[in-house]
């Protein structure tokens, strides 16, 4: 068997959270963030957590390590996710015009709940993001 067929979904599939966790700490550690006003009456700011972090924690659970866990594996997911967000959240204490906001924290963590609990039990959603645009033939 050839390992380098073998190593490329594992590739792919840590790309995604190797990916976000970069871009989360990229940002984070900046100064000065600007996020489009939607015109939403809740915080952008804190649906943007909710929504990051439950990429992030859906893109962990995805990685067939965890997947395989099944809820366990989910529930690892969310914890590890949280876990960064935290970090995250504690890491902007050193940035300069940034502060560290329990709240933040909160939506990260729920996102990441909320995430994978839909991920596990909705099937439709799971097929959704498991749908591939080019897929090989037989």
């Amino acid at each position: 068997m050839d390992t380098e067929k073998l190593n490329a979904p594992l590739i792919r599939a840590w790309s995604w959270p190797i990916l976000l966790v970069v871009t989360v700490f990229t940002l984070s550690g900046a100064s000065h963030i600007t996020t489009p006003d939607l015109g939403l009456q809740f915080s952008k700011d804190k649906l943007g957590h909710f929504l990051v972090f439950g990429l992030l924690a859906t893109s962990i659970l995805r990685i067939p390590f965890f997947r395989k866990q099944g809820l366990k594996g989910a529930i690892l997911a969310a914890l590890i996710t949280i876990i960064y967000g935290g970090l995250d959240e504690w890491r902007q204490s050193f940035t300069p015009e940034r502060s560290v906001e329990l709240a933040d924290w909160i939506a990260d963590a729920l996102g990441a709940v909320v995430a994978v609990t839909i991920y596990q039990s909705w099937r439709p959603y799971r097929k959704l993001l498991e749908w591939r645009i080019l897929r090989k033939k037989g």
